[in-house]
């Protein structure tokens, strides 16, 4: 039995962009396997045992993050829907290609690069599909094009003393989110959140617990895995606007009433988005914009996939539900929200 096969192995693992939401659940999993964790990053994390401070771009940095790893799980990434290109280039392409290059030089076995189902998602409605392939030159939005070069970089390097694989969790949410769950609550308190096409395109999401999970059983299954993109989900696609409702209702938010053609929100977003970048440029604005182009195709096209592979080749499915997730987040902040009964999961 392979070390990746047997979990009473003990590994020493790299996981990078542990000071955010998914790498913090994936540097607790792994501990509570046994496993030994390094982090990286660029700030210091409280109760961290073994660290590494400073910069993806920085090669004396990666040399000593990556000295003595048996593994690594690479999940720091400039994520934003806005931005200049360079800043996402130097994180999310370089950064990756340098990680990349001192794991190999210090003999590490496996390499889990955590994508992005955007660096496969062109603007259409994607229902039931697959992974896809990645392509910088259709995907949609700077952060998508700089993930979709970075995974392609990243499974050429795989072989068979160096075992790449590309695990793209979907729409990762759960207590804590602030990329998702804090703007939703926040924006709807504020009255600034709109329902697109009054929400009903179908979407698939992951509760954090699922995503970190899945993510762990990739480096475990790396010898089935390796050379592979698998998107992960929950399985259980359901309207925009339940979903967003159910978010809203954990947070103690009203729920969305405001409703915004697609099509008009898309060509808002690429207005939008040209402006907030300008006036980015003057030091301006360093928040988020209310509407991309991007982020308009998102909450207006259908985006769930087929999970038979994933769930093959990982030996994996979801434990948490999305009905259990938002009972969980509604405790989070104070609340209580019904149990539903689960609904059948899409494979």
């Amino acid at each position: 039995m392979s070390p990746q096969q047997n979990p009473e192995i003990t590994r020493k693992v790299l996981v990078t962009g542990a000071s955010g939401l998914l790498g913090g659940a994936v540097a607790a999993l792994l501990r509570a396997k046994g496993h030994h964790v390094r982090t990286f990053q660029r700030r210091p994390s409280a109760g961290a045992t073994d660290e590494v401070l400073g910069s993806l771009i920085d090669p004396a940095a990666m040399r000593r993050a990556t000295e003595g790893m048996d593994a690594v799980i690479h999940l720091a990434a400039k994520v934003s829907f806005t931005g200049s290109w360079h800043d996402f280039v130097s994180t999310n392409i370089t950064g990756t290609h340098t990680l990349l290059e001192a794991s190999k030089h210090a003999g590490v076995k496996d390499f889990v690069f955590v994508s992005s189902p955007s660096v496969a998602h062109f603007g259409e409605p994607l229902a039931g599909s697959g992974a896809g392939t990645a392509d910088p030159e259709r995907a949609r939005g700077n952060y998508a094009k700089s993930k979709a070069t970075a995974e392609l970089n990243a499974l050429a390097q795989d072989a068979p003393d160096f075992h790449v694989a590309a695990i793209r969790p979907h729409v990762v949410w759960g207590p804590g989110d602030t990329q998702l769950v804090e703007r939703v609550i926040e924006r709807a308190k504020g009255g600034r959140l709109p329902l697109l096409d009054h929400g009903a395109a179908l979407i698939d999401t992951t509760y954090i617990d699922n995503a970190a999970a899945a993510i762990v059983r990739g480096l475990e299954r790396m010898e089935f895995a390796h050379g592979r993109a698998l998107v992960v989900s929950n399985g259980e696609p359901r309207p925009v606007g339940e979903l967003i409702s159910g978010i809203c209702a954990a947070g103690g938010a009203p729920a969305p009433r405001l409703n915004v053609p697609g099509w008009l929100a898309r060509g808002a977003g690429s207005v939008i988005e040209r402006v907030w970048l300008a006036a980015g440029a003057r030091n301006l604005v360093h928040d988020e914009p209310p509407m991309t182009r991007f982020l308009a195709e998102q909450l207006s096209t259908a985006h769930w996939f087929d999970q038979r592979e994933t769930r093959e080749v990982l030996d994996w499915a979801p434990e948490v539900s999305i009905d259990e997730g938002l009972h969980r987040l509604a405790a989070h902040y104070g609340g209580v929200r019904p149990r539903k009964a689960n609904r059948t999961q899409v494979r």
